[in-house]
């Protein structure tokens, strides 16, 4: 049809000039952009950085500390001293002065396994950072992917919205031109111009909703907000998707899983420490120290001394009122509890992905049913039109025929968009998603 071909011409123009000059921003450039820029990815890092930092053994308490220490005391004093012959002896304004520095060496060689348990959950602490970081990428992609192919529906929605425009102008037009030569009532020409005004009215909106999803997307990139871009034609859905490998998937893959599985390393490793309370203490201390003391008044009115010491520590808890019976059963109870929230955490999982995989089947149903209805909504359009610029149609028919082809292409993309979000979900919840899924 002439008038077809006419329309997209005047579709792809109007298209093509509201992105012109525009970056063209793929999905993979929206996740490289996001994982270099989003907020809570780099909070997420910093956290795992941290965790790093701390796993060494100084921070178990496995290396020994040394402390340097100085002291310089002075003071000035009036007083008298007897002695055993009765001689007396005072002194006013006297000077004193009391000088000690030195090092000191602690080392703790045992104290029940207790450093090792510790060293071990500094490096599970670190895991449980790295789950979480993965945790809080996967969330913040999925996201940045399901905003992303929101936008291409909601482009597409645009262009429908500019065809109903254009079929509108033209009957605006063609009604305009039948009214001058005399073959239609000006009541034809006003129809025409309230239905090209409530479209016009509608692609305003959808510009508006648009504009506002590019925004919500440049926060989640962390860019700033006012970037204006442009994004692919298509939406593509995977339909091949398989319910059972997704949740083999899940549960080797899942963070959230893997979380709690470190989670209650971690508790088992609590328990540890608290046992060790039960073992003696032993430590080695060792030291340097140089001491001078003056005095204006005394037996000695000046002593200096320097020299190592070096000594042996030990101490054990021989009862503390039953605490430590207390402590370990609170210990084993963090156990199980740990061992419940996995189970829980579990058993959520495998339901969001049976519901998400229910929505995902019924979404693809959907799409190739709203497919073959825009596909006859198009067909009735193009017939509709040539019997309207034949002039054997009425206003009301024409406006049914554009009205249907403007709801089923946008349930079509409304499909389509709602079978990808599916199909987003299913990878998220699995934790495998990819681009190239």
């Amino acid at each position: 049809m002439r008038f077809k071909g006419f329309l997209s011409i005047l579709v792809c123009l109007s298209i093509s000039v509201a992105v012109c000059g525009q970056e063209m921003l793929t999905v993979e450039d929206a996740v490289r952009i996001a994982l270099e820029n989003n907020f809570n990815i780099k909070i997420a890092r910093n956290d795992v950085e941290i965790a790093e930092n701390n796993v060494n053994r100084a921070n178990a308490g496995m290396l020994p500390t040394v402390t340097g220490n100085f002291s310089n005391n002075n003071t000035i004093q009036t007083g008298s001293q007897t002695r055993a012959t009765g001689e007396v002896n005072t002194t006013r304004n006297g000077q004193g002065s009391n000088l000690n520095y030195g090092a000191v060496l602690n080392w703790t060689i045992f104290d029940g396994f207790r450093m090792f348990a510790r060293y071990e959950q500094l490096k599970e602490l670190e895991k449980l950072g790295e789950a979480n970081l993965r945790l809080t990428v996967l969330n913040n992609v999925g996201e940045v992917i399901r905003r992303y192919y929101e936008l291409v529906q909601q482009k597409q929605q645009l262009k429908a919205f500019d065809t109903a425009v254009a079929i509108s102008r033209l009957r605006v037009n063609t009604a305009q031109s039948r009214f001058e030569i005399g073959k239609s009532a000006r009541l034809e020409v006003l129809n025409a111009q309230v239905d090209f005004n409530t479209d016009t009215t509608n692609l305003l909106r959808q510009q508006e909703l648009f504009r506002n999803t590019q925004i919500i997307l440049n926060e989640l990139m962390g860019r700033p907000v006012d970037v204006v871009f442009s994004v692919v034609d298509e939406v593509p859905v995977n339909q091949s998707l398989n319910y059972a490998d997704l949740r083999s998937i899940a549960s080797q893959q899942s963070p959230a899983m893997q979380a709690a599985l470190v989670s209650r390393r971690i508790a088992e490793l609590d328990l540890k420490q608290v046992k060790a309370d039960r073992y003696p203490v032993i430590g080695l201390n060792t030291g340097y120290n140089n001491a001078r003391n003056r005095a204006a008044l005394g037996f000695s009115t000046l002593s200096t001394n320097r020299g190592f010491n070096y000594g042996v520590t030990a101490s054990l808890n021989i009862f503390n009122g039953f605490l430590q019976r207390r402590n370990e059963r609170n210990a084993e109870i963090a156990i199980a509890s740990a061992q419940l929230d996995y189970e829980r955490i579990s058993q959520n999982i495998n339901s969001q992905l049976a519901s998400a995989f229910q929505s995902y089947q019924t979404n693809l149903s959907l799409l190739k049913l709203e497919e073959s209805n825009q596909k006859i909504a198009r067909q009735n359009l193009d017939i509709t039109l040539a019997k309207y610029r034949l002039g054997s149609i009425t206003q009301v028919e024409i406006r049914d025929a554009q009205l249907n082809y403007l709801n089923s292409t946008v349930r079509m993309n409304s499909a389509i968009a709602q079978a990808k979000q599916s199909e987003i979900s299913l990878l998220e919840i699995s934790g495998n998603l990819n681009l190239k899924n």
